[in-house]
């Protein structure tokens, strides 16, 4: 008897939880179970903004896909770049440039998702993201480049723009960012007798009237307090209006020098939705409660680019917001209705109630909501850091974790460069390979040419 082939695209929180689930599930016999990943890595996204500042390593939140003791998912090493629905295939682009097919039963789309831009001139050239490890490892390099050359330069108008760093995107990930960044800055400049710590200037844009509003009103005024208590200039209701290679424009007509621009400012669901000519909802996959694509027998879609419906919210028609929370738990109802389509039992929705957030703000600074309940200074340190430490998943990442902070809290930080910088460093679109994919044509014409040929 052939085995169903289950292919999971994507191993970000969502597609890891759900693949180790069918790995514990499903016996051997049951099914045939491949995982599309550019890496054999789940990456911790929350603590990137601790890696970018030196606090961890890269390999504090690079997981081993490897280290399972029921490992047997074969590994694709690539990312998926298209899907022909009617024909069952799904493209991989692999991570030598060659275009292979996938044949499949059963499809999980976990793609992700990727850093949303708007048509802002210079944008997508010179603004940097947050949003793989190689991002956040750059920009540790980029920002310590900038001391230096501020600290060798005779130039005062080009030490000026090198020592003012602007990030965009008030939401956890921009705020965890440019805190944990200032601070680095801030215990780094101790280190150069020719720069005044007075130079350095760190500013926040966002759009919105407030920083984090999810948090409530009471804890993000205290993380405001607490970013302009550092000296971080806060500007709300403000974004970009050109990006250039040495300064910035905003939109309130304000120009500041500078050779560092930090985008953060909300995701995108991956390009690859856009290739499957189905249904979307602000431009993530439309699925149904249990997470079932419409009109595609044996498709899945979950996590960020997936508008799974929340139907725990008060709001008709509400979905669930892009965070690892949500995405982790679906992982599990969408491998459970997975096995129970290859078993002939009944699909159960998806249903999860917001167990909390958690921002660290680096060193003993930062605002927990667990539970409904408000927290800052140390406790909220102590939840939040307990919360990354306990979701990771093996005890090998955990010992890792907690000896980084361990030895950042004795030690204190270091401002090593370790040389990657180039003469032209990547663009946001060759961080994130956003040019990889292929239209809903060319999936179409490649399957096609694929089926005349076999």
């Amino acid at each position: 008897m052939v085995r169903p082939r289950i292919l999971v695209v994507g191993a970000g929180f969502a597609g890891v939880e759900c693949t180790r689930r069918l790995e514990r599930r499903l016996s051997p016999s049951e099914a045939d179970i491949a995982l599309v990943t550019p890496n054999s890595y789940q990456l911790y996204l929350p603590l990137l903004p601790q890696v970018a500042s030196g606090v961890l390593t890269p390999q504090s939140v690079a997981v081993s896909l490897r280290r399972s003791s029921r490992y047997r998912t074969r590994i694709i090493p690539g990312g998926a770049v298209g899907v022909d629905l009617r024909a069952k295939i799904c493209v991989v682009r692999t991570i030598t440039g060659d275009l292979t097919n996938h044949a499949y039963d059963h499809l999980v789309l976990a793609p992700g998702s990727i850093t949303r831009t708007f048509d802002i001139p210079g944008l997508t050239e010179n603004a940097r993201g947050m949003k793989t490890l190689a991002e956040a490892t750059y920009l540790r390099d980029h920002v310590i480049s900038q001391l230096d050359l501020a600290d060798a330069s005779e130039d005062e108008a080009e030490r000026a723009a090198r020592l003012c760093f602007v990030v965009v995107g008030g939401g956890y990930a921009g705020t965890e960012t440019a805190a944990c960044l200032q601070r680095l800055t801030h215990h780094a400049v101790k280190r150069y007798p020719r720069l005044d710590p007075r130079q350095i200037s760190w500013h926040l844009l966002d759009l919105a009237p407030k920083l984090m509003p999810e948090l409530g009103d009471a804890l993000g005024q205290a993380a405001l307090d607490i970013l302009r208590r550092r000296g971080i200039q806060v500007s709300l209701g403000v974004s970009v209006a050109k990006a250039g290679a040495t300064e910035v424009t905003l939109t309130d007509g304000r120009v500041l020098p500078s050779r560092t621009l930090i985008w953060t400012a909300g995701v995108a669901a991956s390009p690859l939705i856009a290739t499957l000519d189905a249904e979307t909802v602000r431009g993530r996959l439309l699925v149904t409660p249990q997470m079932t694509v419409p009109g595609a027998p044996g498709v899945f879609a979950l996590g960020d680019a997936a508008a799974v419906p929340d139907l725990a919210a008060q709001d008709e028609g509400a979905v669930c917001p892009p965070t690892a929370q949500h995405a982790l738990r679906q992982g599990r109802t969408l491998a459970d209705n997975l096995i129970a389509t290859l078993r002939h039992q009944p699909l159960r929705p998806y249903v999860h109630k917001d167990l909390g957030l958690v921002v660290d703000l680096g060193g003993t600074d930062a605002v927990s909501k667990p539970l409904g309940i408000p927290l800052r200074g140390l406790p909220a340190q102590a939840v939040a850091r307990g919360y990354h430490w306990a979701a990771l998943r093996t005890n090998v990442a955990k010992t890792r974790l907690a000896t980084n902070w361990l030895l950042n809290a004795l030690a204190g930080d270091d401002f090593v460069r370790i040389g990657i910088r180039s003469a032209k460093p990547p663009t946001l679109r060759e961080f994130e390979y956003t040019d990889a994919y292929l239209t809903p044509e060319q999936v179409r014409a490649h399957t096609a040419a694929l089926r005349a040929s076999g």
